[in-house]
């Protein structure tokens, strides 16, 4: 909702001890019934209006304009200028025309390298999947995976090499940066210093090393934000070296997860969704259904997915660690934790221990070194060493020595004596830690050099700005989490004038080779022969490099020192969820896409508890001062249920200062400025009055209070006749002639299940379904009105009562603002049979096909929305504007964008789907655009005589939805088909319609999500 209207806390929770039976809500405005919050709920269509402030003279302008273009809605309204084609003479390799091709290679993240697919219309890459044979991704992707494509398509890039500001190239450039280090390297490298963010990359690791050995006096150091030091020095104090942890959860029975987010996000992530998904299977045998706790300061999608969770301060969770270490006899410094969280702790105990040998504790990033060292020795303990976890030597180059080696490094600075700078990625000058002013020190050298996609705010305090080349126009090698490698491939020719960080260093440091020849050959001097080589680029993986467990001693030698509190207000500085440390913020795919639980978009905010927000009369929107010892900032508050009362969480990456760049411009507040490395500082925060509006989605497309969430105990699902009610699959009698027997359909039956037991909401379907579909980015006015136009929404619901009463075997507990149940459900077009939204239609844009989709004609649509108003799942979009043709100043009040080439934006679009304009409906159309391509495959291959059938076998269809999610929680396929996944998934008792009271018959259903809670835990 834009604007949000005053709220008494108090008041919410009184309504809230009022309420009866099971209820859920999506905000505190609704529990409130605020003037506004109603206002918004009964204006099918909000802000409308906003529509109608101009002046008469435009308003006849665009009447003209509407009437003009009436009969080509849906087409593009700019015409790209027109060239005269040449046919091939000799058409390339493998390119046939109206076919994708598809080419393996590696995304990279904090160092970690994953296997992905990316697609390819004639030499465009346009969509990224995950690798199926590589064993992080199995097939899935993150919505940073899926928005890379974008990042290549950047008007923002920089197209040329500049010196003071001043257009150049890089034959000058290299031309004086070699007669610089020429001369240094007399004096053994002393005054350079080169720069680095993680690298993992094993070859550019050599050429470091080589540069280390050639250079012995330089300073040098790698350093980044979202550097995984605590996680390394853990395993140092545990086992005596920097490993990497991997987790293997398919088989697990209890998880404690300890201010981790591991189901989505970190190195692994996607892996661990997946096993984690596997061990919440209730097809084969539903006892051996996993538990999960979880303990955390802020809510993640972790927590929300959690049998049980407890909100405690970060402090009190390296408290808890501490103690429960003790419980399970590590030896530790004695501990102890009080009041309801040491009978938590007690139970769980319990818990990991009855199932020893099947349980295993996971320790998050941002836990002290010391708590994380304790969780491996838990693991230890509790048997999980080497089955639900395993140990590899660390990919990470300088591993746990991030921070050390920039502090070393800016020191280095202080004597003024560096004659040479080399940044070699990454933007110091914005994410350093506060305390080292690294913009100021950068400008001591005597030149300096920035390499980087943009000109950001370290660039612009450089001698020069070189442009780096995205990943997809570059050839790299990485490895990942286990060690796997993975040679990166280019796509396409650079689109601009850049070289990547490899080739950069090999020119400059006197290695003639190319990036590519410098790669095969060390691959080569490890047994990779030419046949191998290219199997290793057609499969994404090279084999047998995965790493071999380390061999680890039982115990340390001596107890882990004890871990303290002070009890003081804390403030979290954590990775933004959708720009993570700022890298991001240029990418309008990431701004525009929901962050889990809050559902804000385009922003940063100041997450307070309801508690504490009551302390401060606040509410979301009111403008806040955050205060530490490194600085203070002015944002936003958002009141988080959930969030620990004593813990004040903020996002950085945000109030980016780069105001000639399209997107990340004017966003958010720059939280950098109260961070001096450590991801919990002390500080207060106090109101300053006024207000900010901030761009949320959790109340637009509103289902007007309708209960749709559906959820139950394991022992209900085990036990369906032992006084629990069960939610089941059912179809009521209706007035409504059954559409199957009226409008009989032919072939396929397609159909979708969502099952929501192992939905993480981690929005990598949102952005799958944007990148597949061409769906626009609007900007934050335009959401701020509830305009966004995501296909797929995650709602996010809060339970006011405990599961416990809907057994009746134990006393009904009430979960409030401070710690309530959290539930996340992707919706998208049902493909009603018996769809509302058709008979409205006056142009019969919004029809039937004979297999039953709900297909939307958009040369048809005149826009009059009946449709939209029409359906009770709000699942339609409406293109208000020209979001996807929209000049670039449209973006930007001043206008300083209108010169930028809209032309190569344009070529992230899908070619097989249409791009749509102004005054058109759009949804989910189950991307028929892949059925169609699945059907034609089928008929050629029956043609031919190599299949019994012509249509598209069970599996042989994937949704761009269904193709990212991790733990497979969307399934798509055939109902006429008995034999298939989703026909057997129907079945289920589990199985469930959305407002199936309305007898729209859908073909999106949803399986109920259980919970297994532990039975001591009240």
């Amino acid at each position: 909702m834009g604007t949000r209207g005053e709220l008494n806390l108090s008041e919410v929770r009184e309504k809230l001890a009022g309420k009866s039976g099971r209820a859920y809500w999506r905000s505190l405005e609704e529990v409130a019934e605020t003037p506004e919050f109603q206002a918004w709920v009964d204006d099918e269509f909000p802000n409308r209006a906003s529509l109608m402030n101009v002046d008469r003279r435009s308003l006849l302008k665009y009447m003209g304009a509407s009437m003009m273009l009436a009969g080509l809605a849906g087409c593009r309204s700019m015409r790209l200028p027109s060239a005269q084609l040449v046919p091939y003479v000799n058409r390339p390799e493998e390119m046939v025309t109206g076919e994708k091709l598809y080419f393996a290679t590696g995304y990279t993240l904090q160092g970690i390298t994953e296997g992905i697919i990316v697609e390819s219309n004639y030499g465009r890459p346009t969509k990224v999947e995950g690798n199926p044979k590589h064993p992080t991704t199995g097939g899935a992707s993150s919505a940073f995976m899926q928005a890379s494509v974008l990042d290549l398509y950047d008007p923002d890039r920089s197209k040329s090499p500049t010196k003071d500001g001043i257009t150049n190239d890089w034959t000058t450039f290299l031309s004086d940066a070699r007669k610089i280090v020429s001369d240094l390297k007399k004096k053994g490298g002393e005054g350079l210093a080169v720069l680095l963010p993680t690298v993992g990359s094993p070859s550019l690791i050599a050429e470091l090393e080589r540069f280390r050995k050639e250079f012995p006096r330089a300073s040098i150091a790698s350093w980044e934000p979202s550097a995984r030091d605590k996680a390394y020095l853990g395993t140092v104090i545990a086992f005596g070296k920097p490993l990497e942890t991997v987790y293997h959860l398919s088989k697990a029975k209890a998880i404690l997860a300890i201010d981790s987010d591991f189901l989505a996000s970190g190195p692994g992530f996607l892996k661990n969704a997946r096993d984690w998904a596997a061990s919440r299977n209730v097809d084969g045998d539903p006892e051996s259904m996993s538990r999960l706790y979880a303990i955390e300061p802020t809510p993640s999608a972790t927590g929300a997915l959690a049998d049980h969770r407890f909100p405690a301060e970060a402090e009190m969770v390296d408290q808890f660690v501490q103690a429960l270490a003790a419980r399970l006899g590590v030896p530790v410094s004695n501990a102890s934790v009080g009041g309801d969280l040491s009978v938590w702790l007690e139970a769980v105990a319990q818990d990991l221990e009855k199932n020893s040998g099947h349980a295993v504790v996971i320790g998050g990033e941002y836990l002290s070194a010391e708590a994380q060292a304790l969780c491996h020795l838990i693991n230890l303990k509790l048997g999980a060493e080497g089955s639900l976890v395993t140990h590899h030597s660390a990919v990470a180059w300088m591993a746990g020595k991030q921070e050390d080696s920039l502090r070393a490094f800016a020191g280095a600075f202080a004597n003024g004596d560096t004659e040479f700078l080399l940044v070699l990625g990454g933007n110091p000058a914005f994410n350093a830690p506060a305390d080292l002013k690294f913009g100021e020190l950068i400008k001591q050298a005597k030149v300096s050099a920035h390499l980087s996609p943009m000109l950001d705010e370290t660039g612009r305090v450089c001698t020069w700005h070189l442009p780096e080349s995205h990943s997809l126009e570059s050839w790299g090698d990485g490895r990942g989490l286990d060690g796997t490698a993975t040679i990166i491939q280019p796509l396409i020719d650079p689109l601009f004038d850049t070289k990547s960080v490899l080739e950069l260093m090999l020119a400059l440091f006197g290695n003639a080779d190319s990036a590519q020849d410098i790669i095969k050959a060390r691959w080569a001097g490890q047994g990779l022969d030419d046949q191998g080589w290219r199997a290793a680029l057609q499969d994404g993986i090279i084999p047998n490099t995965k790493a071999a467990a380390a061999g680890l001693s039982a115990m340390p030698p001596a107890p882990i020192k004890a871990i303290t509190g002070t009890g003081e207000l804390e403030v979290l500085l954590r990775l933004d969820p959708t720009i993570f440390d700022g890298r991001f913020a240029n990418n309008g795919w990431l701004q525009e896409l929901p962050k889990p639980l809050t559902t804000l978009t385009w922003d940063n905010t100041v997450q307070l508890s309801p508690k504490h927000a009551e302390k401060l009369g606040v509410v979301s929107g009111d403008l806040v001062e955050v205060a530490t010892a490194s600085g203070k900032v002015t944002g936003g508050a958002w009141v988080l249920p959930g969030q620990a009362e004593n813990s004040v969480t903020v996002h950085l990456g945000y109030g980016r200062d780069m105001n000639d760049t399209l997107i990340a411009a004017g966003t958010g507040f720059n939280a950098y400025q109260l961070w001096d490395g450590a991801s919990a500082v002390k500080g207060s925060v106090t109101k300053v009055g006024g207000k900010v509006a901030l761009a949320s989605t959790q109340m637009h497309h509103y289902l007007e209070g309708r209960d749709i969430v559906r959820e139950m105990e394991l022992d209900a699902l085990l036990h369906p006749h032992e006084g629990e009610h069960h939610e089941g699959h059912h179809r009521d009698i209706s007035m409504y002639p059954d559409p199957e027997k009226e409008f009989p359909f032919e072939g396929p039956k397609w159909g979708m299940t969502i099952d929501l037991n192992v939905c993480t909401g981690c929005h990598a379907c949102v952005t799958a379904c944007q990148a597949e579909n061409n769906i626009a980015v609007v900007g934050k006015d335009q959401v701020l009105k509830g305009r966004e136009m995501h296909w797929i929404r995650i709602d996010r619901y809060y339970g006011s009562k405990d599961l416990g009463e809907m057994s009746g075997k134990k006393k009904p507990t009430r979960a409030d603002l401070d710690n309530p149940t959290t539930h996340l459900m992707p919706v998208t077009c049902m493909h009603c049979e018996a769809a509302p939204c058709e008979p409205v239609c006056p142009v019969a844009a919004t029809v039937h096909s004979k297999e039953g989709l709900n297909q939307m004609v958009y040369n048809r649509c005149v826009g009059t929305r009946y449709c939209s108003n029409n359906c009770p799942y709000k699942v339609r979009r409406f293109n208000f504007l020209n979001y996807n043709d929209r000049k670039f100043s449209d973006f930007k009040i001043d206008g300083k964008n209108s010169s930028r080439d809209l032309r190569v934006r344009l070529m992230v679009n899908n070619p097989e789907v249409t791009v749509r304009g102004r005054g058109v409906m759009e949804k989910c159309t189950y991307c028929v655009q892949r059925i169609n391509a699945a059907r034609i495959t089928a008929k050629n291959a029956f043609a031919k005589g190599q299949r019994e059938k012509p249509e598209p076998m069970d599996g042989e269809v994937i949704t761009a939805c269904q193709q990212a999610c991790p733990t497979g929680a969307i399934t798509f396929g055939n109902l006429a088909d008995e034999s298939s996944k989703l026909a057997r998934l129907k079945k289920m008792p589990r199985n469930y319609s959305l407002l199936e009271e309305l007898n729209t018959h859908n073909r999106t259903t949803y399986l109920t999500k259980l919970r297994n809670p532990n039975k001591e835990i009240g």
